[in-house]
């Protein structure tokens, strides 16, 4: 066999975690020519096919997923290894990878990452927003972002910010068309905005008032997939969207959009970042784990 490159096995992996040399290669600032070129060097030095090829996609074959299954575990070692180094630096470095839903990476996690990166220059953030839910180490985070309901029990969590609230809102022009909702029974007979789970649920929308909870499937013309889809159709005046309060603050005190069923908001669990169990972080992530434990968060509606 022929001797081999570290950066080739951790190109392999790259590829089988994008999908495909195009997102690896944009990943590594090289050309996708590139990365399919270290590939078919590695295989030539194993002498063994790793990787299924079509116009379409890129999949490991049984071999290459066997090498997959040693190689994770080994490259994270590696680079804890050379990470430790960090120890002895005035100031840590390396990068950040976190997967988080859309409203809190918008909402949370990009301030968040701003104010960090101030503070340490030598550290990348990368957020990839995902509203699937997913396996972090697999797919190479080194931390999610989810509600604290639907966290697995070999992580560590700890909170982002304050519990969190819906608003229901409404353009004033749809609200003059179509009169007001009163209760959240009303809102069935309203044009709703819906929105569909990435696995195809559509979401429902709960509600409470003195201990009374409601909880109703909307009804409406228009589904969408992502919050920023929603504010955009409430604001045309297309329906009543259902929303994280940080999407709407700034357009209800504006005027552009009007806040229903206020008496009825349902307090939901904060956003939680979540990490693997590990004896070993990246001084990069500790950096970050110690940032959060640190902050200040402000009030619901601050």
């Amino acid at each position: 066999m022929k001797s081999l490159r570290l950066d080739s096995l951790e190109i392999f992996e790259d590829v089988v975690r994008c999908g495909g040399f195009r997102a690896a290669a944009l990943g590594r600032g090289v050309s996708s020519s590139a990365i399919s070129q270290s590939i078919s060097v590695l295989e030539e030095a194993l002498g063994i096919r790793l990787l299924n090829r079509t116009t379409r996609s890129v999949s490991p074959t049984e071999a290459g997923e066997r090498l997959l299954e040693r190689l994770g575990p080994a490259l994270h070692d590696i680079r804890t290894a050379i990470d430790d180094l960090n120890q002895l630096r005035e100031h840590p470095s390396g990068t950040v990878r976190i997967n988080a839903p859309g409203p809190a990476a918008d909402h949370v996690l990009c301030p968040l990452a701003f104010e960090f990166m101030e503070i340490y220059p030598d550290i990348n953030v990368e957020i990839v927003s995902e509203a699937a839910i997913i396996d972090i180490v697999e797919h190479g985070f080194d931390a999610g972002v989810r509600f604290g309901h639907q966290l697995a029990q070999d992580m560590i969590a700890m909170p982002l910010g304050p519990a969190l609230e819906y608003a229901i809102v409404a353009s004033p022009d749809y609200l003059r068309r179509r009169g007001r909702p009163g209760s959240p029974d009303d809102l069935l007979t309203h044009d709703c905005i819906r929105r569909r789970f990435p696995g195809g649920t559509m979401v429902t929308w709960k509600f409470a008032n003195n201990g009374n909870e409601v909880e109703i499937t909307p009804k409406g013309r228009l589904t969408l997939s992502s919050a920023h889809q929603e504010r955009q159709a409430a604001l045309a005046g297309s329906g009543i969207a259902h929303l994280f309060d940080d999407y709407v603050r700034k357009d209800v005190k504006q005027g552009r959009l009007v806040e229903l069923l206020f008496d009825w908001k349902k307090k939901l669990p904060s956003w939680y970042l979540y990490y693997p169990n590990r004896r070993h972080t990246s001084a990069a992530m500790r950096a970050f784990l110690e940032y959060i434990r640190n902050r200040k968060w402000p009030a619901i509606g601050e």
